[in-house]
């Protein structure tokens, strides 16, 4: 009695194992289409008083992002990202400069945070229809288009006493964001991303005209980018 009690308690074992397997397996075979991704690295801002960027002269500051990407196909993605970056003029301008400034009011120092939120398409260099099979690494980008909230402190000088006003601004931007990602394992990766933001304005900062171009942020960004079940419930 007590041999055949456990032989059908063995095999009712072997048999919800069996159940479990198949199921994971099957759970498996649908593919994670969705990813939520967390950034955080260093990040600059190209302003007519930012510094002098051909020498490297100019100040890094943070910046954090958020990220949830749908996969369309095995090739195309769509990706909205969030965040905060922080900004602040720098480099040591000439006398030439400063009085350039003082001539046409510009402001010589900013210093804020910008708020971006974008959507873009990007492209995955290695394409793959689940997330089981993916490569150890990939290559993706893309562009988009993005609004941009600046909120900054100004000075019309560099006197130490002098009381910064408080400057707000609200434009477009174009993202350019490339990334080269790791497998961390069966849902998780890890990637070094680079972003673009080509901004409608030269007056992030109070001070248009003085450089060729407008004013535009960049980042670079360690990654972490978690695949999620397609329904999100």
């Amino acid at each position: 009695m007590h041999r055949l009690l456990s032989i059908s308690l063995f095999s009712l074992t072997l048999l919800f194992a069996s159940i479990a397997n198949g199921q994971n397996f099957y759970k498996e075979k649908i593919s994670r289409d969705h990813i939520i991704s967390f950034g955080i690295g260093p990040a600059f801002a190209y302003m007519d008083n930012g510094g002098q960027y051909r020498d490297f002269n100019f100040k890094f500051k943070p910046s954090i992002s958020a990220a949830i990407t749908k996969r369309l196909s095995p090739l195309f993605d769509v990706r909205a990202t969030g965040g905060i970056q922080w900004i602040e003029s720098g480099g040591d301008p000439s006398q030439r400069v400063i009085d350039h400034w003082k001539l046409y009011n510009s402001s010589f120092t900013a210093k804020g945070t910008a708020l971006f939120f974008d959507v873009m398409p990007s492209v995955n260099l290695i394409p793959f229809a689940n997330h089981m099979n993916r490569s150890f690494a990939n290559f993706y980008g893309g562009f988009g288009f993005g609004v941009m909230y600046t909120s900054t402190e100004q000075t019309k000088s560099f006197e130490e006493n002098e009381i910064p006003q408080r400057e707000t601004l609200t434009t477009a931007y174009v993202p350019f964001r490339a990334g080269l990602s790791f497998q961390l394992g069966a849902y998780a990766d890890i990637a070094a991303e680079g972003t673009l933001m080509l901004s409608f304005t030269d007056n992030m900062d109070g001070n248009v005209g003085f450089n060729r171009f407008g004013d535009h942020l960049g980042q670079v960004q360690i990654v972490y980018r978690r695949y999620i079940y397609p329904k999100l419930d």
